[in-house]
């Protein structure tokens, strides 16, 4: 199975200070067809201008990642952490019983650009936790930024999905081997792609399942997440 997501068929909300688009249901924008893809259950592709952002507010048994494409994104949350997540950083925050936390854009002169992703926990009622790391070693391959127990130096999500990120340049390629019962999602984020002989432009997000491996060729220099999960 293969599903291409557009960029142009996604849900929207615009509302002056955030420009965000939905790969799912989410908020006000409700669609039986696209309500997740195995436990990821969020990605928004969120633009917020300067100096504004989400003020505090509460979440419960989520992992939530954000990966941040421009810009700068400060972090506060009730678990007392602080911090501002940059391109090149994951942030992973398991809200598990409850945790509350704002999100705001950290420059008051520039937007800043993020991907936020939630996925469905494996456990409920875990105690609420928070991680970040920058990872350098993007570009020319898939690297692993989370992961069920945090192999190979990723950050750990309590759920069985591999999240990678790579930075490939034009005709750069990337393949991944398939275990039986994994599906694959992928969420370009600029450039352009053929995955599996689809091709992808900025914003497009790509569904596949059934498959025994993914190649990725770039055909301009591209940014993209990449979701291995059960299914």
């Amino acid at each position: 199975m293969k599903y291409l997501r557009s960029a142009r068929s996604r849900g929207h909300a615009n509302f002056g200070w955030l420009n965000s688009k939905h790969s799912f249901s989410f908020g006000q924008y409700h669609d039986p067809a696209h309500m997740g893809f195995g436990s990821l259950r969020v990605i928004n592709d969120d633009q917020v201008t300067a100096g504004r952002g989400f003020d505090t507010h509460p979440h419960a048994n989520m992992e939530i990642m954000t990966y941040v494409t421009k810009g700068a994104l400060e972090h506060r949350d009730s678990m007392g952490k602080a911090s501002i997540i940059k391109p090149g950083d994951l942030q992973v925050m398991s809200a598990g019983t409850g945790v509350s936390h704002s999100e705001f854009n950290a420059s008051q002169t520039d937007p800043v650009h993020f991907l936020q992703i939630w996925v469905v926990p494996e456990t409920q009622g875990l105690k609420p936790s928070y991680d970040q790391r920058h990872f350098d070693d993007l570009g020319g391959k898939l690297r692993l930024l989370a992961s069920r127990g945090g192999r190979g130096g990723s950050l750990t999500v309590h759920q069985d999905i591999d999240l990678y990120a790579s930075h490939l340049e034009a005709n750069e390629t990337a393949n991944l081997p398939l275990r039986e019962g994994r599906g694959v999602w992928v969420q370009l984020v600029k450039g352009a792609l053929v995955v599996n002989d689809q091709v992808m432009q900025p914003g497009d997000g790509l569904a596949l399942a059934e498959e025994t491996h993914v190649a990725i060729s770039a055909t301009q220099d591209a940014e993209f997440l990449l979701f291995d999960l059960a299914l």
